[in-house]
């Protein structure tokens, strides 16, 4: 019950910011704090990141409504996420898609293995959490209707606007101190806006920032 409460009134400050109501209505039946490691379910509701182990961040919850919000996930899309981290912008994105399906990459292993068992818990059965490459995207399921970044990049990546189908959009962080938030829709080229100035977790990997996956 408690968390509910707190639940209801995240989802209040939110509508405040401009959330759509879609997004609104997809984060109530996400339970946030089934994503998050025992000793943070006291703050899974609160507006800020919360650490998740493995030197990784869960987003703020008004980031992921942003993001959300912005690549306008709708019915039936195939999405893909950079960055699965503990699972919650994935399910989130997957209660959006409807009859669609998330495939959502993290790097880490353990992390991965949280991920997919806080999905299960929480009843989230169209996202698939694989161990790749995230900078790379996953070629062998593409092309996608939208694609979220939840780690900053070096640049808009052309391993993932590749992916895109045409008229898909892309969100994603670029910087490594200073970052700024893109969406990016493909038409007949690269339609290009910034978004603001935001804070991740650098992406690793081919086209990160270290060139491995630590």
């Amino acid at each position: 019950m408690e968390f509910e409460i707190q639940k209801t009134r995240l989802i209040e400050d939110l509508r405040q910011l401009g959330i759509s109501e879609r997004v609104l209505d997809a984060m109530k039946r996400v339970p946030r704090h089934l994503f998050v490691p025992e000793r943070e379910k006291k703050n899974a509701y609160a507006d800020h990141p919360l650490p998740i182990g493995w030197g990784q961040t869960i987003s703020a919850p008004h980031m992921v409504a942003i993001m959300c919000d912005l690549l306008d996930i709708r019915d039936g899309m195939k999405i893909l996420e950079v960055g699965a981290g503990s699972g919650y912008h994935a399910a989130v994105m997957g209660v959006l898609a409807g009859s669609g399906h998330v495939y959502a990459i993290e790097t880490i292993e353990g992390l991965a293995l949280f991920a997919r068992d806080n999905l299960k818990k929480a009843g989230i059965s169209n996202v698939t959490v694989m161990i790749e490459d995230g900078s790379l995207g996953l070629a062998g399921f593409a092309p996608y209707d939208r694609i979220s970044v939840a780690c900053a990049a070096p640049d808009i990546l052309d391993t993932l606007t590749d992916q895109l189908k045409p008229g898909g959009k892309l969100i994603i962080p670029v910087g490594k101190h200073f970052q700024e938030l893109y969406l990016v829709t493909k038409t007949d080229g690269l339609k290009k806006e910034a978004k603001g100035a935001v804070v991740f977790v650098p992406l690793v990997g081919k086209k990160g920032f270290t060139g491995q996956i630590e």
